[in-house]
């Protein structure tokens, strides 16, 4: 079962802004943007390494890691520099005008 925890109220969240928050009992902040309306959610921090991914940008549907530009896919977490990392998403929820995430 996963585990769900608020992030923000969703009027915080702006489209094609990457920004990231402290949850309590979570030690990593989580990432949150909307693009194209959908809001998306996911680990702030980059796979590659260990860089927050708050500093990058968002290019077309990748964001894109300010540090050494590895790309990844914003709904799947895909690299498209290398296939043997992915950037953790997470399932989001939202409730009562607030953000919800899932984490596995």
């Amino acid at each position: 079962m996963a585990l769900r925890v608020r992030v923000c109220a969703v009027d915080q969240i702006v489209e094609d802004q990457l920004a990231s928050y402290e949850v309590e009992g979570v030690a990593i902040p989580i990432l949150v943007t909307k693009v194209a309306g959908e809001i998306i959610a996911g680990t702030s921090m980059c796979p590659h390494e260990d860089v927050s991914l708050v500093r990058g940008c968002i290019q077309g549907t990748e964001i894109v890691c300010s540090a050494h530009g590895y790309a990844f896919d914003l709904r799947t977490g895909l690299c498209s520099h290398d296939t043997n990392l992915r950037w953790r998403t997470y399932k989001c929820t939202i409730e009562s005008g607030q953000l919800y995430v899932d984490l596995a």
